[in-house]
């Protein structure tokens, strides 16, 4: 996704007033060394930080992406700095994640 898509995005805000009282969406992540996060949904793009194994991260909304493990869902994390990481290691705290 480009930087000027990700903007309008955040421009967008949450999609519902149920999301904007809950602070949007939650995952745990599940990945035992950590959740190695990029600049674009796929295993080939930018590692721009990472998130801990078991930490609690913020989901903004998911999109198809590249495979990882047979598993293409991305979840786009507003943790600090707007980031994607693979649903394949994100555990859904309660409602699932809106598509971008």
């Amino acid at each position: 996704m480009a930087t000027g898509a990700v903007a309008a995005l955040v421009a967008a805000g949450p999609a519902t007033a149920e999301e904007s009282a809950n602070n949007g969406y939650k995952g745990r992540v599940t990945a035992r060394s950590g959740l190695l996060l990029r600049d674009k949904p796929t295993r080939s793009s930018r590692i721009v930080g990472t998130a801990s194994y078991n930490s609690i991260v913020h989901i903004f909304c998911k999109t198809s992406g590249g495979s990882v493990d047979g598993n293409n869902r991305w979840y786009l994390l507003m943790d600090g700095t707007w980031a994607w990481g693979s649903a394949l290691y994100i555990d859904n705290i309660g409602a699932v994640p809106r598509w971008c």
